[in-house]
């Protein structure tokens, strides 16, 4: 019960944080009028995706340690912007956030058996 409440915790997570980085890039509070380069950034999020998806050990280790330069530009975003921005960047952190800890511990309570 407790690693498919974190199974979905991840798989949510992740996936709304795709989609946050692409809409604040693209069409909430983009950089630049008409959008920006920096939606681009959404790219290696889903490079762990499938295997998230997929509920393999492996995917959730390295992805933990990828999400947090999402924790770490939502953190500065949040205390350097104003506005929506600011608060896209608040709704990141807490995203990748939840993702780490969800991922972290379904690696932890998924990992094989001792011998």
């Amino acid at each position: 019960m407790i690693i498919r409440s974190l199974y979905l915790a991840a798989c949510s997570s992740l996936i709304g944080l795709i989609f946050l980085c692409l809409a604040w890039e693209l069409r909430l509070a983009p950089v630049q009028t008409g959008g920006s380069w920096l939606a681009l950034k959404c790219l290696p999020l889903l490079a762990p995706l499938f295997g998230i998806l997929n509920g393999r050990r492996y995917s959730y280790q390295w992805a933990s340690m990828l999400i947090l330069l999402y924790f770490t530009e939502g953190v500065v975003r949040a205390t350097t912007e104003k506005g929506l921005s600011q608060w896209l960047a608040v709704a990141e952190t807490v995203l990748s956030l939840v993702f780490f800890c969800a991922a972290v511990g379904y690696a932890r309570l998924n990992r094989p058996a001792a011998s």
